[in-house]
């Protein structure tokens, strides 16, 4: 079986290393183009991209996906099956051109959180569970009929970055499962139930500065639903705080205080009134700055009890 694999970060990794591990034909791996990161702004690859390279696969890099030349390449390539995890949104000129379609990798049980950030939504929203998907490429996004389906616990003080990790590990056992349903013609793909579908839209650093006016609760899912990336905010005197990590503590006077006012101020902790009940700071970045324990924070930054964040 002649493979296309497209996908660009640290995510999409473990699926084409399964695929590599289990002797499938790699024709090529489509990638995004390089680009300047980093303080240097030098350019350097995708991680996906260094992948490829170290096992001598072909990799293209289209600025255009309907680009004619790149579909006349991936015309003569004659793939039996592309695959994408963590890519960008495929036209239809694309694909439909291999013999057994295309299939994508999503990071939830579709059709919950349909969309570009589900992993960080199903944590917000305080889910139990997610997992990821296999399902048939279709033209509206995060639509095509089901093809396989794997079920994961979220832990209870689990961030986003740590279920990321787990799900990109389970995400290749599927990836890898549902090429052999098609070798072995066995793919029987399931029509998603549209009614049940929620939304996962991407997220903005403006969504992410936090409403001490929510539960504690509420709070604590937010925080870790953007940890480490791109990270739950708040502000003290005109600098941005970034929060990574936190604790829902019980207090018996922050109903009275006002959401965002700090509650309890030592030398090893920080302590946030919400709307019910209080949330104990445990990581914490000062913008500029490195992220550290709050023990270690506190050290350096001055806090009084009384004054209300932002």
């Amino acid at each position: 079986m002649r493979i296309i694999y497209m996908g660009t970060p640290e995510f999409a990794i473990p699926g084409l290393k399964i695929l590599l591990e289990n002797h499938y034909t790699i024709a090529a791996v489509v990638t995004a183009p390089d680009k300047p990161r980093g303080r240097g702004q030098q350019i350097s690859f995708t991680p996906v991209k260094e992948l490829a390279l170290s096992h001598q696969l072909l990799v293209l890099q289209p600025q255009h996906l309907k680009d004619p030349g790149f579909v006349s390449t991936v015309v003569d390539l004659a793939p039996d099956l592309i695959i994408v995890v963590a890519f960008r949104i495929l036209p239809k000129e694309i694909f439909t051109i291999p013999r057994y379609g295309s299939f994508n990798l999503h990071a939830s049980l579709l059709p919950r959180y349909r969309g570009a950030a589900p992993i960080n939504w199903a944590i917000m929203d305080g889910q139990q569970e997610t997992g990821v998907t296999s399902f048939l490429l279709r033209e509206t996004v995060d639509t095509g009929s089901i093809l396989l389906q794997a079920r994961v616990r979220i832990g209870a003080d689990e961030t986003a970055g740590e279920l990321h990790d787990k799900l990109s590990l389970i995400g290749a056992e599927i990836v890898l499962q549902t090429v052999r349903l098609f070798e072995l013609g066995k793919a029987h793909p399931r029509p998603q139930d549209d009614t049940l579908a929620t939304p996962a839209p991407k997220i903005f650093r403006e969504n992410c500065k936090i409403e001490w006016n929510n539960s504690a609760e509420r709070v604590f899912d937010f925080v870790r639903g953007l940890s480490p990336l791109p990270c739950a905010w708040t502000v003290h005197e005109g600098r941005i705080l970034r929060i990574y990590r936190s604790a829902v503590v019980q207090s018996t006077d922050s109903p009275s205080k006002v959401p965002g006012t700090l509650i309890t101020v030592t030398k090893n902790q920080l302590v946030v009134a919400c709307a019910q009940s209080a949330l104990s700071i445990i990581e914490i970045q000062q913008e500029g700055k490195k992220r550290m324990s709050i023990e270690d924070f506190l050290r350096g930054y001055k806090l009084e009890a009384g004054t209300i964040l932002g």
